[in-house]
C-alpha cells in the first residue's frame, strides 16, 4: 500500500466513521417517573408545550411524548399525515379531530389515534384553552418518511 492508497483509506474510514456516530441514536430510556412541574414549558404562537422526552426504547425505535395547550379557535398546525403512529388523550376542552376525512368533536378523557401516513388534523373549539397529551411512536414496521 502506498501513500495515496492509506490517505484514501483514512478518508474512508473517516467519512464512514463519521456516519456512524451521526447515526448513533442515543441511550435507551428505562423506567422513569417525570414530575409535571419539573419538565419546562415552552410558549408558541398557539399557546404552550411541555416535551417529557424524545428518545428510543428497547422496542421502539423512537418514543416521544408531548403535553400540548391550546388556544381557544387554534390549531397547532395544518392538517398533515406521518409515517409514525401517535396517540393523543384530551385531559381538557373541547377539539374537533380530523380523521378519516370527517371532523369529529372530542372532549375529555377521549382518545383519538392517527394511523401512519393518514391525514389528520387537530383544532379547539372550544371558549378555553384545551389540554392533550400527545405520544408518538416508531418501530422497525414503521414505513420510511
Amino acid at each position: 500500500m502506498n501513500r495515496r492508497d492509506l490517505l484514501v483509506a483514512m478518508a474512508a474510514s473517516a467519512v464512514v466513521g463519521g456516519k456512524l456516530a451521526l447515526a448513533d441514536p442515543g441511550p435507551i430510556m428505562s423506567s422513569t417517573v417525570i414530575d409535571w412541574n419539573s419538565v419546562p414549558v415552552k410558549i408558541n404562537d398557539h399557546g404552550a408545550s411541555r416535551q417529557f422526552f424524545d428518545t428510543r426504547t428497547v422496542s421502539l425505535e423512537h418514543f416521544e411524548l408531548h403535553v400540548t395547550t391550546l388556544d381557544a379557535g387554534k390549531m397547532p398546525h395544518p392538517a398533515h399525515a406521518h409515517p409514525n403512529e401517535e396517540m393523543m388523550i384530551i385531559q381538557q376542552g373541547t377539539l374537533e379531530a380530523l380523521s378519516n376525512g370527517e371532523w369529529k368533536r372530542v372532549g375529555p378523557g377521549s382518545v383519538i389515534f392517527n394511523a401512519s401516513n393518514q391525514l389528520h388534523g387537530l383544532r379547539n373549539v372550544g371558549t378555553g384553552q384545551a389540554v392533550y397529551h400527545v405520544i408518538n411512536w416508531k418501530t422497525a414496521a414503521t414505513p420510511a418518511a
